[in-house]
């Protein structure tokens, strides 16, 4: 089987799962976490290099506040819980998306976290944290053209690839299959850039109920498509 080199993750369906068993929102995202945690060392087991979860959206600053505090200090406790272990998994930890908006206690956990292992080579497990596409794109723009102003030639140099070093996915190579739990058929800002062409898998399994059993259902029907970037297909 041929195993993604990197896999993106849209976290959809933590809320309809708790309100299928009568439980509160926060119910959901915490059942969520422990799917995180089941795929995340499926994905190591598997050999996947790159796992990039969409945690928290730019967004989803719109919620209720409640549920906005409650899923700040569960990516503190999560992150606080899991280090070890993603340590002795010889996971490291990346956070992309402006972290500086983030509350101060958030941020610093999280970048403990991706200091502490910083030395790991194995699985990536990139976390896309008040992360939006758009945004991406926008600060990539700004980083450029600040270092344009200095430097002007630098404008007749630009293309896709030197663009794509101003991106926070600078060093990650682009998702070959970018999995959305739930059921719903969109993309919802995530890695618009880097999606340009990744194949995209919808399942109706809600994301606190994704398993390895529905990773390598997604991986098996990856392995089903042609991927062609554009060329036609020979033979």
């Amino acid at each position: 089987m041929n195993i993604p080199c990197h896999i993106g993750i849209i976290m959809d369906g933590n809320g309809r799962w708790a309100r299928q068993r009568g439980l509160p929102r926060t119910a959901g995202h915490r059942a969520g976490t422990d799917a995180a945690r089941k795929v995340v060392y499926a994905c190591g087991e598997l050999g996947v290099s790159y796992l990039t979860i969409y945690t928290f959206s730019t967004e989803n600053w719109a919620r209720p506040k409640v549920e906005v505090n409650m899923l700040m200090d569960l990516l503190v406790e999560m992150t606080r819980r899991e280090v070890r272990n993603l340590d002795k998994n010889n996971v490291r930890l990346r956070a992309i998306g402006n972290l500086d908006q983030l509350p101060r206690k958030t941020k610093k956990v999280l970048l403990d976290g991706v200091e502490q292992l910083s030395g790991n080579t194995g699985l990536t497990l990139i976390l896309a944290i008040n992360y939006g596409g758009r945004a991406d794109i926008v600060q990539a723009a700004k980083k450029f053209t600040r270092e344009a102003i200095k430097q002007p030639s630098l404008i007749d140099t630009l293309d896709e690839g030197s663009f794509s070093r101003y991106l926070y996915t600078d060093t990650i190579p682009d998702p070959e299959l970018i999995i959305r739990p739930g059921g719903e058929c969109r993309i919802s800002n995530f890695l618009i850039w880097q999606a340009a062409y990744s194949e995209l898998y919808i399942t109706d399994v809600l994301w606190p109920d994704f398993d390895k059993e529905a990773l390598l259902a997604a991986i098996e029907e990856y392995n089903r498509r042609d991927r062609r970037f554009g060329k036609v297909h020979e033979g």
